[in-house]
């Protein structure tokens, strides 16, 4: 958890662009109290919602998505047993008031540090509250993912989403720029992979990710590691990464 620290690694020759990254998506019981509790906290803004699905906006051009999960098991960080999977890292100007605001709507704070803290959203989902006192709003600095190798799994991301390596440390990597949607990976000693579709595994969060072609866009992602799971809609498929985290391919229908 929090930000990383080392030797800044630029990479601008990411060849292949496989999909766009659409949409982060949290798995809830309680979507609508969920939403509130985002809007509320960050300002974001509610774009769509039904019983199943809600789509909040950023100012800072993210789209979270929050899924119905009746049968959702909430992470019990830093418990290994019921592993967060990944996690926001969210910037705030006031670290003291932000974490205040978080907790009276309905946050759990779990640890601090000097210019993070470590909380759970009302679902159980951990994020962090980064001190950036340059900016005075709350911005979604990235998604932190967590993972057996980091350098294998931002290398396959990199190469599905066409943005480069930016950060590489000590069992951390960033893909992406600063202010254009960032993945951050962070490398697990005892890492647990989801099962999907099993919900004594769960995936927590997961992507959604645009392809311009379905059967062109699923070769491509197998070809660079990525493996087919059950599922499947009109206009969407399931699939693993090499550390077995599920994620979406999406296409126009």
């Amino acid at each position: 958890m929090g930000v990383p620290t080392g030797p800044m690694v630029f990479d601008a020759k990411i060849e292949i662009m496989i999909g766009e990254l659409k949409t982060v998506v949290l798995d809830a019981r309680d979507i609508a109290g969920l939403s509130a509790f985002y809007t509320g906290l960050a300002g974001w803004t509610q774009a769509y919602a039904d019983d199943d699905w809600v789509t909040i906006t950023t100012d800072d051009g993210w789209r979270i998505g929050l899924q119905n999960a009746p049968d959702h098991m909430p992470p019990r960080w830093p418990d290994p047993a019921y592993p967060q999977q990944a996690h926001l890292d969210l910037r705030v100007p006031d670290l003291a008031a932000a974490t205040e605001r978080a907790v009276a709507l309905g946050a759990t704070l779990l640890r601090e540090n000097e210019s993070w803290h470590t909380l759970a959203d009302p679902a159980g989902h951990p994020f962090d509250l980064c001190r950036n006192t340059d900016d005075p709003k709350t911005t979604l600095m990235a998604v932190m993912v967590d993972c057996p190798d980091a350098k294998e799994l931002s290398t396959f991301y990199a190469e599905l989403l066409g943005k480069p390596i930016t950060y590489e440390g000590e069992g951390m990597a960033m893909i992406g720029q600063e202010g254009a949607r960032p993945l951050m990976f962070q490398q697990i000693e005892d890492y647990r992979a989801p099962q999907w579709p099993d919900s004594a595994h769960p995936q927590q969060l997961h992507l959604d990710i645009t392809v311009g072609d379905i059967e062109a866009g699923e070769r491509a992602a197998l070809a660079i590691g990525a493996t087919r799971l059950p599922g499947e809609g009109d206009n969407w498929r399931v699939y693993a990464d090499p550390a077995g985290k599920p994620f979406c391919l999406l296409w126009k229908v």
